[in-house]
């Protein structure tokens, strides 16, 4: 049996899995441990600065005190301690996450009522400006890996809220959170890097949410090396060529900025949004484009498109 065929019939059979649902309560034990480590990690300065205009907020939404926002937040009005604070995200549904993303915020929460947050200055991709190191060039190029799109989509998900080595197991990724997004998945707005070792197992993926013509990159995870960097390359390939022109990540992380990620101001990022998710995407579910060889992929090329559209 070919690679491309094993891989073919474990894709499928994850498929499957996902069809016939999973546990979409969170077990006490599990909430119980998810609480005790997120109050451990709120309580890490300087987040301490945010602490009590997040508990403010929480006990005016379980106590009443605060009437239900209709729509979602402006992020301009965001709070600066916590970085980002915009508001609590009472409905998960479709059109609520993705008005939310269009208007730049984005839902995450460790503990209490899930909150909107857009953070001051959010980290962001323009596509031509996307940087791999040679070893990972000369990775795509020998095809270590092979990279489906929308194959395992809840597996993906569930595989970013496992414990990563030498970190606390904590995940703002819980059961209702992943059916959340896997009907935004239905929906055809969120979509799913998978990457599969040569024996055909799931050795890596990234998982994010399109509006128009910006992605926003939610999560990713790696059981192989490299295996979550062949994914987000080809994943940036695909998405420039198909006219996509931004790719958010949130937040500084180091791995991101060694990418070519950079730190934009909030007003600016959503000037861009205002301008982007509301232009046409691509709809539906995705597929790769064998024609495009990431491996060989000059992200330069697209400058002159890039500056064109936004100039």
């Amino acid at each position: 049996m070919s690679l491309t065929s094993e891989t073919t019939l474990k894709a499928s059979a994850y498929e499957a899995a996902a069809e016939a649902g999973f546990q979409s309560r969170e077990a006490l034990r599990d909430k119980l441990r998810r609480w005790v480590l997120g109050a451990a990690w709120s309580l890490k300065p300087p987040r301490t600065l945010g602490v009590p205009a997040a508990l403010w907020m929480a006990a005016s939404h379980y106590s009443g005190l605060r009437d239900i926002e209709q729509g979602v937040p402006d992020p301009e009005k965001a709070l600066t301690y916590p970085d980002g604070l915009a508001g609590i995200c009472h409905d998960m549904g479709v059109e609520s996450l993705m008005a939310g993303y269009r208007a730049g915020l984005f839902p995450f929460s460790h503990i209490g009522p899930r909150k909107w947050w857009a953070p001051g200055k959010r980290m962001v991709l323009a596509l031509q400006n996307f940087h791999m190191a040679q070893r990972l060039r000369r990775r795509l190029r020998k095809k270590h890996f092979t990279v489906t799109f929308d194959r395992a989509f809840e597996d993906v998900v569930r595989s970013c809220s496992e414990p990563r080595p030498g970190r606390p197991n904590l995940t703002w990724i819980t059961p209702d959170v992943i059916a959340a997004y896997s009907e935004l998945h239905r929906a055809g707005h969120a979509h799913s890097v998978e990457v599969w070792d040569s024996q055909g197992n799931l050795a890596g993926g990234v998982y994010g949410v399109a509006a128009g013509r910006v992605f926003f990159t939610e999560s990713q995870f790696t059981r192989q090396n490299d295996a979550s960097k062949v994914g987000f390359a080809t994943l940036n390939c695909h998405l420039q060529k198909w006219g996509f022109v931004l790719n958010d990540g949130k937040y500084h992380l180091p791995h991101l900025a060694q990418t070519g990620f950079e730190l934009m101001p909030r007003s600016q990022f959503n000037a861009l949004l205002v301008r982007y998710c509301q232009a046409e995407g691509r709809q539906g579910p995705w597929a790769v484009d064998d024609t495009l060889d990431a491996g060989n992929w000059d992200p330069k090329a697209g400058a002159e498109q890039f500056h064109n559209q936004t100039g």
